[in-house]
């Protein structure tokens, strides 16, 4: 039943494959199940709350890409957007929690309007290819720069901004040791590589103090959303500032999104020869009743996770992919202890290896052009730089389009181009 549900023979994958494949995405993002409840706390909000809702919201949102798009693509309340909403709209502007919640409720809504007129589905098609190979690219530096953070092999360093890590620290040689079996096996072609590296860099992180086995009763009920479900203020929805919010939420979120739905598709081969990714309206569709229903729960913006290329990385290509994450984010929220005693030594190797598969669209762009290859290259260079997939995007977008013009090749630039380039440079100025 499920070979036949989820196409996994044209997609010439298997059960065995696809939950491997899960279990690595699940693996490589379950750290937001203990950073979210973190940022989201210094609101005000009740931190066991907002595990729940997080766990909660990453189901529910996870299950419709599952079952409706059926595409290998997790989603969960996005890093970024939470430290927006903690650190700017409420630490920052002084609003509450509530206020924030509210903003991201009306963002959930707004998507669901523009997915279902097909807006969001527009802007994607509108992307060029040589973007969308470009934006791959880039995401594979982005997560590999998240990795070897996560690793500590780079660090903050006020000169140069970023230098070596400790090189006498456990996690970096627990995270060297991951990448270093991960790479073996990979070369071997032993299927379930990187899921093998990350346990196996956990159990060698217990005797070394990386990895703190649980206290007390692994298995638990999970806490009460009470305190911040359906905790909405609309009493300032008409303000200037909840219009500046609301735009940021949609922008950032617009865009984290489409960049990483695409390039992860185009890593996985997804993408036809016109440049589109099946299903994307669907798939789009997730991420908006994710935020939505995750506004009600008491949670901060939805959104489809970079991580996912993990487990594409290891050959998930179907909707079964994510049907195993959201069963063991539902799991998780049971099992937390035992989900969160997982290192961020463990992961990074698999984020920083996945990073590498992930520049390999690149060579498909026609660099002697340099209208496509220098927008390309602006694309890839600063989604790491700028620590965003959005502007990535905007940046590769406006320079294509103002090459595109400067060489008298305007022809080749689609009509909705122009009115996003229009957007984003009224986001640069206000």
């Amino acid at each position: 039943m499920l070979e036949k549900f989820f196409g996994l023979k044209s997609h010439k994958t298997n059960i065995k494959t696809e939950l491997i494949a899960g279990l690595t995405t699940f693996m490589t993002m379950a750290y937001i199940l203990a950073v979210n409840p973190g940022i989201l706390a210094e609101t005000g909000m009740d931190k066991n709350a907002v595990f729940t809702a997080t766990a909660l919201s990453a189901v529910i949102a996870t299950l419709v890409m599952a079952l409706v798009a059926k595409l290998p693509f997790a989603l969960a309340p996005g890093m970024g957007l939470n430290a927006f909403f903690a650190y700017t709209v409420v630490l920052g502007m002084g609003y509450s929690w509530q206020f924030a919640l509210t903003a991201v409720f009306l963002e959930g809504i707004i998507f669901i309007v523009l997915t279902a007129f097909n807006i969001r589905e527009a802007i994607v098609n509108a992307i060029p290819l040589s973007i969308k190979h470009a934006i791959s690219g880039g995401i594979g530096l982005f997560i590999a720069f998240i990795g070897l953070q996560n690793a500590g092999l780079i660090a903050a360093n006020p000169a140069t901004m970023v230098s070596l890590g400790d090189m006498s620290s456990h996690t970096v040689w627990i995270s060297l040791f991951g990448i270093v079996l991960m790479g073996g096996l990979l070369a071997l072609k032993v299927k379930g590589a990187l899921l093998i590296g990350i346990f196996a860099a956990t159990i060698v992180g217990i005797p070394l103090s990386v990895t703190m086995l649980p206290e007390g009763n692994v298995v638990s009920l999970p806490p009460s959303l009470a305190p911040i479900a359906f905790q909405f203020d609309f009493s300032q929805v008409f303000t200037t500032d909840m219009i500046i919010i609301l735009f940021t939420f949609l922008f950032v979120d617009m865009f984290d999104t489409v960049g990483t739905l695409i390039g992860v598709a185009s890593k996985a081969d997804m993408i036809d020869k016109d440049g589109k990714l099946p299903k994307v309206k669907q798939a789009l569709f997730a991420d908006a009743i994710g935020t939505t229903f995750g506004a009600m729960l008491g949670t901060s913006t939805v959104t489809t996770y970079i991580e996912s290329a993990s487990g594409v990385a290891e050959g998930g290509r179907s909707g079964l992919t994510s049907l195993a994450v959201a069963g063991l984010f539902f799991l998780a929220l049971f099992l937390s202890p035992l989900f969160l005693m997982v290192p961020a030594a463990a992961t990074a190797p698999a984020l920083i290896l996945v990073g590498s598969f992930m520049i390999s669209p690149i060579i498909k762009v026609n660099f002697e052009d340099y209208t496509e290859s220098i927008p390309v290259f602006l694309t890839i260079i600063m989604m790491p730089l700028t620590y965003s997939i959005a502007e990535g995007i905007v940046f590769g977008m406006l320079s294509y389009v103002i090459i595109k013009l400067i060489s008298g090749r305007y022809r080749e630039i689609s009509p909705l181009m122009y009115i996003l380039s229009l957007i984003f440079c009224l986001k640069f100025f206000f």
